[in-house]
């Protein structure tokens, strides 16, 4: 018997869509076939012995079909754009239950060209369709704004410590072909560029854009025999968690409940310390996320998240790097970019990634679905305990 965490389990196969960005040739469908065939191909396994798929976005038995699989274990949870962490989690529990031998997760999105997507609709069946759209809390950007204020104001803070967080991640971008934003960008430039909806000015808000990735988990000891075995990254720990699908109904705007219970949860599993993490992937479509990050997830205290991000700790050569491909604000955001978080850790635990960290052997994976509706946790590294 294995267990879900503690190593057990393996990430084998990981790749990105060749193409980020403006792909307006490719449907939905056809870039979780992309990501799909390259992540099958990384780990150097067949689609046949896939027997378990796991996606968000569209029925997971598209995908399947698709590709020719027949699988015996299906997931479809949509939490937002965190799917993907708790995805993960799902398909490390039905591989050491048996219920799966291989699954392939993926993702597609065509977020900039709407190839293939469903139509932008709100639901007025829906609790914020009922309670918060009639008053305007419809779009993200819209949305966030009131807790976000709240944030600033409970710490003394204000917009331009959202914009060291913006200029702080572009550092990471810059130069990289397959960031949407890879220019160098000042604090003073992101406080003076367009508002979007106050306290957010354009690049404290997340790029528009195509694009896709695929995982593929297994067993540990079915990865030793691959070969790509030498580049496998294990799951140590994880964690999901929700609160109220209403900004106006969190219990704290200043804290986010699900990011606490989650992270507790994966630290707890994967029987490690804040100390023991060398880098960090916090899911940012907006700048304010990895300040509540920051603090909810217990690596600095409450109020201290502006003097982590000013004091330089997650830019290059920082104590604890974190969003090294530039985040949502600068590399790439489909509308869920749980996945491309979870790709950068992966590439920084196998010293592949474009901006390479040294000595990376433990990455923390924090994830949000929708406006502080849910959250899901993983724990990646390259040893095996």
């Amino acid at each position: 018997m294995i267990s879900m965490h503690r190593g057990d389990i393996a990430i084998a196969g990981a790749s990105e869509t060749a193409r980020l960005g403006k792909i307006p040739d490719q449907s939905v469908l056809q870039l979780h076939a992309e990501a799909a065939v390259r992540a099958l191909a990384d780990a150097g396994i067949a689609a046949a012995e896939v027997d378990g798929i796991a996606n968000d976005g569209m029925p997971p038995y598209d995908v399947s079909d698709y590709l020719g699989i027949r699988p015996r274990w299906l997931d479809g949870t949509s939490v937002g754009g965190g799917s993907f962490m708790v995805l993960v989690r799902h398909a490390a529990a039905a591989i050491a239950s048996g219920a799966a031998d291989v699954v392939l997760v993926t993702h597609g999105e065509s977020g900039r060209s709407r190839v293939g997507a469903r139509p932008y609709a709100s639901d007025g069946s829906s609790l914020g369709g009922q309670f918060e759209h009639p008053y305007g809390a419809m779009a993200p950007y819209s949305t966030f704004t009131t807790p976000v204020l709240a944030f600033l104001e409970g710490r003394g803070m204000s917009p331009r410590d959202l914009a060291v967080v913006a200029a702080a991640q572009r550092e990471w971008a810059v130069g990289n072909p397959r960031a949407l934003r890879n220019e160098p960008i000042t604090v003073d430039e992101v406080l003076a560029g367009p508002e979007i909806a106050y306290p957010f000015t354009r690049d404290m808000c997340c790029v528009v854009t195509d694009g896709g990735g695929a995982l593929v988990l297994m067993s540990a000891e079915r990865a030793a025999d691959l070969p790509s075995a030498s580049r496998t990254v294990y799951l140590l720990g994880s964690g999901e968690a929700a609160e109220s699908p209403l900004l106006s109904q969190m219990d704290d705007l200043e804290s986010f409940g699900a990011f606490r219970s989650a992270s507790a949860e994966a630290f707890r599993t994967a029987g490690i310390t804040h100390a023991d993490v060398d880098h960090i992937m916090f899911y940012d479509a907006f700048a304010h996320l990895p300040l509540y990050m920051l603090e909810d997830t217990g690596f600095v205290g409450r109020g201290e998240s502006g003097a982590f991000y000013a004091e330089g700790n997650s830019r290059p050569g920082g104590r604890l790097p974190v969003n090294t491909n530039g985040g949502g604000l600068s590399y790439t955001h489909t509308g869920k970019y749980g996945m491309f978080a979870i790709q950068e850790a992966v590439r920084q635990l196998r010293g592949e990634a474009f901006n390479q960290v040294e000595g990376v052997e433990i990455s923390f994976v924090q994830g949000i679905g929708m406006m502080f509706g849910s959250a899901g946790t993983l724990i990646l590294s390259n040893r095996r305990p």
